[in-house]
């Protein structure tokens, strides 16, 4: 189906949020540990994109997400939005991403979310990439640290450590992070929440543990480029992995053209 048809027609579906649920069925899919929606291109053995919702979200809602999601149907790939989970009762839906907190095995639930959707719809696992909104990207973040090899690459938006942030991480990554400028949920220096409690970390510092996770050898980046209003800047001439950082002048979103832009570089990337 060519990109316009595509398109024109999910403008009709989101309006009646027939995205929702488990490839066009109204009930999500099921797990052993949670629930999950997805959206199906129409092509065989597609990749695809795990999006991990924010604090307070739930995946029904981050498939009517057209500017996230249309862009990725139209050039076959499928999208999945698993649920996250209360951690008290009463609390909004988010992630346990933090060490030591306790809660889901975020980690496992995930790896059945893959597992199911790779079975029931013939999905690409092997091309599978990570990517997740604020408290979705600090997940994603942590997961990437955690187990690298777990997913073709990770694509964090408007999220990364918190403080005190790791002291290494388990290998080299693919790994692209986005995000605004003006972010004040997330600021790109950190901010303290819960009374002092916590403190989001400062996103250039994440990047050097990168750095120095993928054996970059230089701090400073081996490439800048711009598209549209991303600001984007790359490391490559590293051991391993590949890094890229993009800046846009916005706040806590999902930006305009983040999509195609985050397919264009995960099919770029070298062969497995």
């Amino acid at each position: 189906m060519r990109r316009a048809a595509v398109l024109a027609l999910l403008a009709g579906f989101w309006g009646q949020g027939a995205l929702a649920g488990c490839a066009g069925d109204a009930a999500p899919c099921e797990t052993a540990d949670g629930t999950y929606h997805i959206a199906l291109p129409e092509v065989e053995n597609p990749p695809v994109l795990i999006f991990l919702h924010g604090h307070g979200g739930e995946g029904a809602a981050t498939l009517r997400n057209a500017r996230l999601v249309a862009p990725l149907l139209a050039r076959g790939w499928a999208v999945i939005a698993p649920d996250g989970q209360s951690r008290a009762p009463g609390r909004p839906r988010s992630w346990t991403f933090f060490p030591g907190w306790e809660g889901r095995d975020e980690t496992a639930f995930l790896a059945q979310v893959l597992a199911d959707a790779s079975a029931r719809f013939g999905l690409d696992a092997e091309r599978a990439v990570l990517g997740g909104f604020s408290a979705g990207a600090f997940m994603v973040t942590y997961l990437a640290c955690a187990t690298p090899g777990a997913y073709r690459a990770y694509v964090p938006v408007s999220g990364g450590f918190w403080r005190p942030q790791p002291d290494s991480c388990a290998g080299p990554v693919h790994l692209f992070q986005t995000h605004g400028w003006s972010d004040p949920v997330v600021p790109l220096e950190g901010r303290f929440l819960g009374g002092g409690r916590f403190q989001q970390g400062d996103i250039f510092a994440g990047l050097e543990l990168w750095r120095q996770t993928n054996g970059c050898v230089e701090h400073k980046p081996d490439g800048f480029d711009q598209t549209g209003t991303f600001l984007r800047r790359r490391w490559q001439g590293c051991s391993g992995g590949s890094l890229e950082f993009a800046l846009f002048p916005g706040g806590h979103t999902v930006p305009e053209g983040w999509a195609d832009m985050m397919a264009d570089w995960v099919e770029a990337l070298p062969a497995p």
